[in-house]
Protein backbone atom coordinates (compact mmCIF):
# COMPACT_ATOMS: atom_id res chain seq x y z
CA UNK A 1 0.00 0.00 0.00
CA UNK A 2 1.12 3.92 -0.55
CA UNK A 3 2.11 5.47 2.37
CA UNK A 4 -0.33 8.33 3.39
CA UNK A 5 3.22 9.48 5.73
CA UNK A 6 6.80 8.63 4.23
CA UNK A 7 9.57 10.90 6.76
CA UNK A 8 13.05 10.93 4.87
CA UNK A 9 16.47 11.99 6.84
CA UNK A 10 13.82 13.95 9.35
CA UNK A 11 15.98 15.94 11.30
CA UNK A 12 15.50 18.77 14.31
CA UNK A 13 18.00 20.43 15.84
CA UNK A 14 17.05 23.20 17.93
CA UNK A 15 19.77 26.43 19.39
CA UNK A 16 22.25 25.35 16.08
CA UNK A 17 23.98 28.24 16.58
CA UNK A 18 24.96 28.35 20.07
CA UNK A 19 24.56 24.91 22.28
CA UNK A 20 22.79 22.25 19.68
CA UNK A 21 20.33 19.94 20.73
CA UNK A 22 19.50 17.57 18.31
CA UNK A 23 15.89 15.98 19.27
CA UNK A 24 15.36 14.53 16.19
CA UNK A 25 18.44 12.78 14.21
CA UNK A 26 17.66 11.83 10.84
CA UNK A 27 14.32 9.52 10.97
CA UNK A 28 12.93 7.41 8.01
CA UNK A 29 9.80 5.78 7.99
CA UNK A 30 6.61 4.90 5.93
CA UNK A 31 3.11 4.99 8.01
CA UNK A 32 0.61 3.57 5.50
CA UNK A 33 -3.49 3.77 5.62
CA UNK A 34 -5.15 1.85 8.74
CA UNK A 35 -2.47 1.76 10.95
CA UNK A 36 -2.74 2.17 14.88
CA UNK A 37 0.73 3.59 15.56
CA UNK A 38 1.93 4.48 18.87
CA UNK A 39 5.29 6.54 19.41
CA UNK A 40 7.11 5.69 22.42
CA UNK A 41 10.17 6.65 24.66
CA UNK A 42 11.79 8.37 27.58
CA UNK A 43 11.43 12.05 28.07
CA UNK A 44 13.50 13.29 25.74
CA UNK A 45 13.55 10.95 23.27
CA UNK A 46 11.95 13.27 20.61
CA UNK A 47 8.57 11.86 20.56
CA UNK A 48 6.91 15.20 20.57
CA UNK A 49 9.10 17.08 18.58
CA UNK A 50 8.59 14.18 15.65
CA UNK A 51 4.52 14.53 16.30
CA UNK A 52 4.61 17.74 15.79
CA UNK A 53 6.76 17.75 12.27
CA UNK A 54 4.03 15.18 11.42
CA UNK A 55 1.67 17.87 12.13
CA UNK A 56 3.39 20.51 10.09
CA UNK A 57 3.50 22.33 13.71
CA UNK A 58 7.37 22.40 13.55
CA UNK A 59 10.00 22.31 10.52
CA UNK A 60 12.56 20.07 10.18
CA UNK A 61 16.52 21.63 10.22
CA UNK A 62 16.50 18.93 7.36
CA UNK A 63 14.98 16.24 5.70
CA UNK A 64 11.44 16.11 4.30
CA UNK A 65 7.69 14.99 5.29
CA UNK A 66 5.48 14.02 2.72
CA UNK A 67 1.69 13.17 3.62
CA UNK A 68 -1.09 12.12 0.79
CA UNK A 69 1.92 12.96 -1.74
CA UNK A 70 2.50 16.57 -0.24
CA UNK A 71 5.78 17.57 1.19
CA UNK A 72 4.75 19.82 3.71
CA UNK A 73 8.03 21.47 4.56
CA UNK A 74 7.82 23.30 1.54
CA UNK A 75 4.40 24.98 1.82
CA UNK A 76 3.92 28.68 3.07
CA UNK A 77 2.76 29.43 6.25
CA UNK A 78 -0.86 29.71 4.73
CA UNK A 79 -0.97 26.66 2.94
CA UNK A 80 0.23 24.82 5.45
CA UNK A 81 -2.91 26.24 7.63
CA UNK A 82 -4.87 24.73 4.88
CA UNK A 83 -3.37 21.52 4.10
CA UNK A 84 -3.46 20.71 8.28
CA UNK A 85 -7.37 21.70 8.43
CA UNK A 86 -7.82 19.18 5.58
CA UNK A 87 -5.98 16.29 6.07
CA UNK A 88 -4.54 16.07 9.63
CA UNK A 89 -6.62 15.67 12.72
CA UNK A 90 -5.62 16.92 16.25
CA UNK A 91 -6.58 15.08 19.65
CA UNK A 92 -3.88 16.89 22.50
CA UNK A 93 -4.20 15.75 26.14
CA UNK A 94 -5.54 19.32 26.97
CA UNK A 95 -8.81 18.74 24.69
CA UNK A 96 -8.42 22.62 23.47
CA UNK A 97 -11.92 22.59 23.02
CA UNK A 98 -13.39 25.95 22.73
CA UNK A 99 -15.16 27.17 26.71
CA UNK A 100 -17.94 29.06 24.72
CA UNK A 101 -19.04 26.72 22.09
CA UNK A 102 -21.62 23.64 22.86
CA UNK A 103 -20.30 19.56 21.97
CA UNK A 104 -21.90 19.98 18.71
CA UNK A 105 -20.28 23.45 17.92
CA UNK A 106 -17.18 22.99 18.86
CA UNK A 107 -17.51 19.25 16.50
CA UNK A 108 -18.83 21.42 13.69
CA UNK A 109 -16.35 24.29 13.83
CA UNK A 110 -13.98 22.53 11.67
CA UNK A 111 -16.30 21.71 8.96
CA UNK A 112 -17.65 25.71 8.83
CA UNK A 113 -13.76 26.41 8.52
CA UNK A 114 -14.06 24.06 5.57
CA UNK A 115 -17.82 25.59 4.02
CA UNK A 116 -19.21 22.64 4.05
CA UNK A 117 -22.95 22.67 3.40
CA UNK A 118 -25.07 22.85 6.97
CA UNK A 119 -26.95 19.64 5.92
CA UNK A 120 -23.91 17.89 5.80
CA UNK A 121 -22.53 19.40 9.06
CA UNK A 122 -25.13 18.65 11.07
CA UNK A 123 -25.46 15.32 9.34
CA UNK A 124 -21.72 14.76 10.06
CA UNK A 125 -22.07 15.68 14.13
CA UNK A 126 -24.48 13.99 15.17
CA UNK A 127 -23.07 10.91 13.34
CA UNK A 128 -20.04 11.49 15.16
CA UNK A 129 -20.73 12.80 18.55
CA UNK A 130 -23.12 9.68 18.45
CA UNK A 131 -20.25 7.14 17.50
CA UNK A 132 -18.20 8.41 20.79
CA UNK A 133 -21.07 8.04 22.90
CA UNK A 134 -22.06 11.75 23.25
CA UNK A 135 -25.43 11.95 21.38
CA UNK A 136 -27.46 13.10 24.18
CA UNK A 137 -24.64 15.70 25.07
CA UNK A 138 -25.05 17.75 21.90
CA UNK A 139 -25.74 21.27 23.48
CA UNK A 140 -23.54 20.96 26.76
CA UNK A 141 -20.20 22.87 26.92
CA UNK A 142 -17.11 21.70 27.70
CA UNK A 143 -17.38 23.09 31.58
CA UNK A 144 -20.49 20.31 31.84
CA UNK A 145 -18.62 17.48 31.16
CA UNK A 146 -16.29 15.39 32.50
CA UNK A 147 -12.61 14.97 31.33
CA UNK A 148 -13.33 11.67 29.13
CA UNK A 149 -16.32 13.31 27.84
CA UNK A 150 -14.28 16.72 26.61
CA UNK A 151 -11.71 14.38 25.18
CA UNK A 152 -14.13 12.54 23.34
CA UNK A 153 -15.52 15.64 21.76
CA UNK A 154 -12.03 16.24 20.52
CA UNK A 155 -11.72 13.41 19.03
CA UNK A 156 -15.09 13.75 17.32
CA UNK A 157 -13.92 17.07 16.18
CA UNK A 158 -10.33 15.49 14.47
CA UNK A 159 -12.39 13.08 12.57
CA UNK A 160 -14.86 15.59 11.32
CA UNK A 161 -12.88 17.21 8.51
CA UNK A 162 -12.44 13.64 7.37
CA UNK A 163 -8.24 13.59 7.52
CA UNK A 164 -6.17 11.23 6.57
CA UNK A 165 -4.88 10.31 9.59
CA UNK A 166 -5.46 11.49 13.68
CA UNK A 167 -1.97 12.63 15.42
CA UNK A 168 -2.64 11.84 18.94
CA UNK A 169 -0.44 13.45 21.69
CA UNK A 170 -0.43 11.37 25.25
CA UNK A 171 -4.39 12.11 25.25
CA UNK A 172 -4.95 9.52 27.67
CA UNK A 173 -3.02 11.64 30.25
CA UNK A 174 -5.17 13.49 32.19
CA UNK A 175 -7.95 10.64 31.92
CA UNK A 176 -9.19 7.78 34.88
CA UNK A 177 -9.25 3.82 34.11
CA UNK A 178 -12.09 3.86 32.87
CA UNK A 179 -12.50 7.29 30.68
CA UNK A 180 -8.98 5.74 28.89
CA UNK A 181 -10.40 2.41 28.11
CA UNK A 182 -13.43 4.02 26.66
CA UNK A 183 -11.73 6.55 24.55
CA UNK A 184 -9.60 3.52 23.36
CA UNK A 185 -12.04 1.47 22.53
CA UNK A 186 -13.92 4.42 20.65
CA UNK A 187 -10.41 5.21 18.74
CA UNK A 188 -9.87 1.31 18.23
CA UNK A 189 -13.43 0.91 16.99
CA UNK A 190 -12.74 3.54 14.44
CA UNK A 191 -9.48 2.38 13.13
CA UNK A 192 -11.07 -1.03 12.76
CA UNK A 193 -14.31 -0.15 11.01
CA UNK A 194 -13.38 2.90 8.72
CA UNK A 195 -9.96 2.22 8.79
CA UNK A 196 -8.90 5.30 9.92
CA UNK A 197 -5.28 6.09 10.59
CA UNK A 198 -3.98 6.96 14.59
CA UNK A 199 -0.99 8.06 15.45
CA UNK A 200 -0.12 8.17 19.40
CA UNK A 201 2.53 9.77 21.12
CA UNK A 202 2.19 8.27 24.52
CA UNK A 203 3.91 7.06 28.06
CA UNK A 204 0.52 5.40 28.56
CA UNK A 205 1.29 1.74 28.88
CA UNK A 206 -2.88 1.36 28.04
CA UNK A 207 -2.00 2.85 25.01
CA UNK A 208 0.67 0.79 24.15
CA UNK A 209 -1.59 -2.33 24.49
CA UNK A 210 -3.72 -1.48 21.61
CA UNK A 211 -1.13 -0.60 19.44
CA UNK A 212 -0.68 -2.73 16.18
CA UNK A 213 2.87 -0.99 15.98
CA UNK A 214 5.08 0.06 18.52
CA UNK A 215 8.07 2.99 17.26
CA UNK A 216 10.38 3.30 20.40
CA UNK A 217 12.48 6.20 20.33
CA UNK A 218 16.07 6.82 22.28
CA UNK A 219 17.75 9.95 21.30
CA UNK A 220 16.17 10.89 18.58
CA UNK A 221 16.56 7.72 16.34
CA UNK A 222 14.06 4.89 15.83
CA UNK A 223 15.71 2.14 18.44
CA UNK A 224 13.02 -0.40 17.59
CA UNK A 225 10.00 -0.99 15.52
CA UNK A 226 7.81 -3.63 16.41
CA UNK A 227 4.38 -4.82 14.34
CA UNK A 228 1.86 -6.73 16.37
Amino acid sequence: MEPVIKIRNLTKTYNPDKVPVHAVRGINLDIVKGEFTTIVGPSGSGKSTLLNMLGGLDKPTDGTVEIANTLINNLSDNELIEFRLKNIGFVFQAYNLIPVLTARENVEFIMLLQDRPKSEREERVKTLLDSVGLGDRLDSRPTELSGGQQQRVAVARALASKPQFVLADEPTANLDTQSAKNLLDIMERLNREENMTFVFSTHDYRVVERAKRVLTLEDGVIASDEWR
